[in-house]
Order: C-alpha cells, then sequence, then structure tokens
C-alpha cells in the first residue's frame, strides 16, 4: 500500500490570508467611521447659526462641555480652555442659562470639573448655572449621564472636531436632541495620535450604544433645570 503524500504547508496561503483579513478590518473600520461621521455631520453647527434656530425652537437644556486634560497643579490644559472659552461663548449668546461640566474627577489627585467650574465662574458665568458631572469618564458615560442624572434632552456639546462626531452619535442614540459646536482655533501636538484613537473610539461607542451599558457610577438624579451648586463638593477657588 503506497503512503499517502501529506500536502506541504504553503506559506503564500497563509500570507494571503492575512491580507484578506487585514483588508476586511480595514474596510469595517473605515465603514464605522464614516457611517458615525455621516450620520450627524448636519448636527455640526455654529453658534450663530444655533442662535437663529434657537429663536424659533424651544430652549436648550443645557451647553455639555466634555473634559480633557488638567495640568498637575490643577490648570487648564489648552485643549481644555478652548472647549471651555467655546462652550461660555454659547452660554453667553442666550441660547441656554445652563452649563453642564462632565469630566474626570476619580480621586483627589486630579480633577477636571472643579477647575473647569472655576474658570467659567471667573469667566462671568453664575455657579448655580453651572453643574459638574463628576463621573464623565468617557464620553459614552457623560452622554448617557447627562440624559438620566441631569435629565437633559436637548443639548449644544462642545469640543474639538475630531471628538464631536461620536459625541453626537452617543446623544442621538440615548434619546438626546443635540447640536454639536466645535473649537478647533489651533491644531496641538499628538494631533495626528488622537484622531487613529478617536477611530477606534468610535467603533467602541458603537457597540456601547447597541448594548447601552450602564455607566460605572450613576446616582440620585440632579435635574439641570435645578440649582448647579448642588454639584460643588469644594469652595469655589479664583483664578485671577
Amino acid at each position: 500500500m503506497k503512503e499517502r503524500c501529506k500536502g506541504k504547508f504553503k506559506p503564500e496561503k497563509l500570507i494571503k490570508l492575512f491580507l484578506a483579513f487585514t483588508a476586511v478590518f480595514i474596510v469595517m473600520i473605515l465603514g464605522i467611521n464614516g457611517f458615525v461621521k455621516m450620520t450627524v455631520r448636519k448636527q455640526i453647527v455654529t453658534i450663530k447659526q444655533i442662535k437663529e434656530e434657537h429663536e424659533a425652537e424651544e430652549q436648550v437644556d443645557a451647553v455639555l462641555v466634555l473634559g480633557a486634560q488638567v495640568k498637575p497643579d490643577g490648570s487648564l490644559s489648552k485643549m481644555l480652555k478652548e472647549r471651555l472659552d467655546t462652550g461660555i461663548s454659547v452660554y453667553k449668546a442666550g441660547i441656554t442659562n445652563r452649563m453642564i461640566m462632565s469630566g474626570d474627577h476619580g480621586g483627589d489627585d486630579y480633577d477636571e470639573v472643579n477647575a473647569m467650574k472655576n474658570y467659567a465662574i471667573s469667566q462671568g458665568v453664575p455657579s448655580e448655572c453651572i453643574f459638574m458631572d463628576h463621573a464623565g469618564f468617557s464620553t459614552y458615560e457623560s452622554m448617557y449621564r447627562a440624559k438620566e442624572i441631569f435629565e437633559a434632552d436637548n443639548l449644544v456639546v462642545v469640543t474639538q472636531k475630531y471628538h464631536i462626531y461620536r459625541a453626537l452619535y452617543d446623544a442621538k442614540a440615548l434619546g438626546i436632541k443635540a447640536k454639536g459646536v466645535t473649537c478647533d482655533t489651533k491644531v496641538y501636538k499628538g494631533d495626528k495620535y488622537r484622531k487613529i484613537r478617536e477611530m477606534a473610539a468610535r467603533i467602541k461607542d458603537v457597540g456601547y450604544t447597541i448594548t447601552k451599558p450602564k455607566p460605572a457610577y450613576l446616582g440620585d438624579v440632579i435635574p439641570v433645570t435645578g440649582n448647579g451648586d448642588i454639584t460643588n463638593d469644594k469652595p469655589f477657588t479664583s483664578l485671577d
């Protein structure tokens, strides 16, 4: 009886399979990212546009400023200051009379939201009009908590353009009517890395908006129609 010949391992087949899977993966990333951007691109407006629309529509519940890095001494990073300046401009345009500062305050040694509120107060926004979301650890969690904790159904969201698409997509998927105002006055170091990372984050958040997991923290309802000082956990510190 003749021995059956065993097929020889062909590395070119493995290479072809790897290239095929890589191509599918790239198409999936580009497809999901394109879908997210296409879904919400019409919701990105200027302050002037949203002010004109506001005159014919209901009051916006709040302007939601998404947090970003603060320095070790508690001062604002340039990106965060840019977001706040734009958010304060939205507030002062009369589009809304409430602000939500949503960011990371996961420990005593790192606190985005108090730095954000302190800056807004120093720019003339009344303390009682500013709510702090101490557990806005991610874009998805910020939007979820805006809806469930602060009972906001109609928002103006402020962040940089690379980030605004995901924020608006999350808001829409969670039942929030939202418009986005971007604040890109400068190109910051690491911009290319942030944009690449954001592509992966959009895929993650598409999954979140399908499964709708609860944030790490929820808590008592704090209606944004009330007094923002209820969210204070420390006294105001002057930035002058």
